[in-house]
């Protein structure tokens, strides 16, 4: 839906390193965008962490670049690169506030796994973030999350569980491994091709 075109626009935020995106982003991202009341899934891709520096991490605009390739096709998919312009260490409430101000028109909800949830309390400014966004959390491995007790603007999405990381893919480029259907073709062809994580 269009700004303007009669009420905001509503996108979900997907928050993460993707360091490299892969097809559990993917579809988690789509299943967001065309299953619940959203418009488009935005990738909030995060900056390099001073205090993460080294080989593992690929620098913030190779990864910015690996999550345009992969939803260049995808008209609901869209990537950003807010956080790469706000002060360090980012703070989700940070970025959320700089949205909210670049874009008054949209109406931004928080995505997140059931990991995330658990710790939400610890956020900085955590009741603003509860009081203010909408929340969608999606079941993670290992940490069941009940709708019980839940604050009102926090809603459980039962998306597809698909147990892959980005550390598996990474150890698998090290090892020689196939990464093929891990991440999307365009994905692995710029991977070959800059020989990231590849020694």
């Amino acid at each position: 839906m269009e700004v303007g075109s009669g009420r905001p626009t509503k996108v979900g935020l997907l928050f993460g390193s993707f360091n490299p995106i892969h097809i559990g982003h993917l579809i988690l991202a789509e299943h967001m965008a065309t299953r619940t009341g959203l418009d488009e899934v935005w990738f909030v891709v995060s900056p390099q962490s001073p205090y993460k520096i080294g080989q593992e991490l690929l620098p913030e605009a190779a990864r910015l670049a690996l999550v345009q390739a992969a939803i260049s096709d995808n008209e609901r998919l869209r990537v950003s690169d807010v956080e790469f312009h706000l002060p360090r260490p980012s703070y989700t409430i940070a970025t959320l506030d700089e949205l909210r101000q670049q874009h008054p028109a949209i109406a931004f909800t928080l995505l997140m796994g059931s990991d995330n949830l658990e710790g939400l309390a610890g956020w900085k400014d955590a009741d603003r973030i509860q009081q203010e966004f909408d929340l969608y959390v999606y079941p993670r491995p290992g940490h069941p999350v009940s709708e019980q007790g839940l604050r009102s603007r926090v809603q459980v999405v039962s998306a597809p569980l698909l147990d892959i990381s980005a550390t598996f893919i990474r150890q698998s480029i090290q090892a020689g491994q196939s990464i093929r259907y891990l991440v999307p073709t365009v994905v692995e062809s710029l991977i070959r091709q800059h020989r990231y994580w590849i020694t």
